[in-house]
């Protein structure tokens, strides 16, 4: 990524970053947990270069030596935190296991077009030195570590801690928390250190979640709805914030790009609201609601209503890509305060497009934003069957930085549910050279 020979991975800035070069394949863990293919995840390497004859297709997997994984998100041994360190490269992709509790470590660096498995950290690593299990979020720090999230403890109960890697050997070192600080759920995190500030999220814990969404389960406590605030020198919590009902299930978290901004967004699944976080004059931290996307009531369904979690369309700019209530489907909206009437199925390239936008990835200078449409593989079962049969894809959309707007790409499509062993659930999108939500800036 960087031009500079004495310089580290990354950029300098999120401005030079900006400035970067256009992607030309990305990486995405595809999932077969939770399918009927007793085949083991795997890394897919995608090739999104337009001027490529191998556009818009899967040019290497990477299986896994394991069953049943749930490969989720991923991350970096080193990323633009380390810009000022000529001895790091972004030459390592990780890859925690969101079930299995394994951390792979991936060699994208010999030959970012076929990666290749260098370690794993085994379970019983994260058990024993750490009392912590279910790895979510993985980010470089300046230090050279990697810091990983947890869900859980290694009995299943909800256990929001984190995980130190060495970044040259990969072995666990330990909690990065102080003893008895670790929050009662996990999942994202960010941190800033120019306010020296970490803020976690929770999901809920895994036993509840593992195979699927029960509601009783959120009246019951097993889900979690605050923000945790840490004190990014002495790794301590300092400040819990309830988001409460409407901020249920906070998942992912981003400050702004600005490594001196003190704000942020998270976007929280239950009720489907986005909250914002800041720093307030008195130097303490706050949260409001300022994104909510109301439920729909239906019969056909589960429920008799609708969260907008489970809808799953992206209606900024009106741009809609497929979801859980299409017209020719078998659920009828009863009340919506949004549609006047049920959309059509959206079909690309002859593929009609199962599930709904799920991660978004935005290219480095803003004109891109790639979709994936798995959320994961249990909830995708329980909601969007159709989508475990016929497998996920990723779309582009056309991002129009001068006037605004958002168009789909109709020439664009990854078909997962063509791939050699069956249809895949594919997830999280990464650059070889850093994206949007991997790279954060001292």
């Amino acid at each position: 990524a960087s031009t500079c020979s004495r310089c580290g991975p990354g950029y300098k800035t999120p401005l030079d970053a900006m400035k970067g070069p256009r992607e030309e394949i990305v990486y995405l863990p595809c999932i077969y947990r939770n399918t009927d293919i007793q085949k083991p995840d795997y890394l897919a390497t995608v090739d999104v270069n337009p001027q490529s004859p191998n556009f818009c297709k899967v040019i290497h997997r990477l299986p896994m030596p394991n069953l049943k994984d749930e490969l989720h998100h991923s991350g970096w041994n080193a990323c633009s935190s380390c810009y000022d360190d000529p001895s790091k490269r972004r030459n390592r992709l990780i890859l925690p296991s969101l079930m299995s509790s394994r951390i792979y470590v991936v060699d994208v660096g010999t030959d970012p077009r076929a990666p290749r498995l260098h370690k794993i950290v085994e379970p019983i690593d994260l058990f024993w030195k750490c009392g912590l299990a279910n790895p979510h979020t993985s980010h470089c720090l300046g230090s050279g570590q990697i810091m990983i999230s947890t869900m859980g403890d290694p009995s299943g109960n909800g256990k929001g801690g984190f995980v130190l890697l060495d970044g040259e050997t990969f072995e666990v070192i330990g909690n990065w928390e102080q003893p008895g600080e670790a929050a009662p759920f996990g999942y994202d995190f960010w941190y800033q250190p120019r306010h020296n500030v970490m803020i976690s999220t929770e999901w809920g814990a895994p036993k509840a979640l593992g195979n699927g969404f029960n509601p009783a389960d959120v009246r019951a406590g097993h889900y979690g709805q605050r923000l945790h605030v840490w004190d990014w020198t002495t790794h301590k919590r300092i400040q819990i914030l309830d988001l409460g009902e409407e901020g249920a299930i906070p998942l992912e978290i981003r400050f702004l790009h600005n490594p001196a901004a003190a704000e942020g967004f998270v976007g929280c699944a239950l009720q489907s609201t986005v909250f914002r976080f800041y720093k307030t004059p008195k130097g303490n931290w706050a949260a409001e609601k300022v994104i909510h996307i109301p439920s729909k009531k239906v019969k056909g369904w589960a429920l008799p209503e609708m969260p907008g979690e489970l809808i799953f369309m992206k209606c900024t700019f009106k741009v809609f890509l497929a979801g859980s209530i299409l017209k020719d489907g078998p659920v009828k909206v009863l009340e919506d305060k949004e549609l006047d009437s049920q959309p059509a199925p959206r079909i690309i390239k002859g593929k009609r497009v199962q599930g709904g936008p799920q991660m978004l990835q935005l290219s480095l200078d803003g004109k891109r934003l790639y979709v994936t449409t798995s959320l994961y593989s249990a909830w995708d079962k329980q909601f969007y069957p159709d989508l475990v049969k016929e497998g996920s894809v990723m779309m582009q959309i056309d991002v129009d930085t001068d006037k605004g707007g958002l168009k789909l790409n109709e020439n664009f499509l990854v078909d997962f549910g063509a791939e050699p062993d069956g249809p895949a659930l594919a997830h999280e999108l990464r650059y070889p050279g850093g994206d949007c939500t991997s790279d954060i800036w001292l």
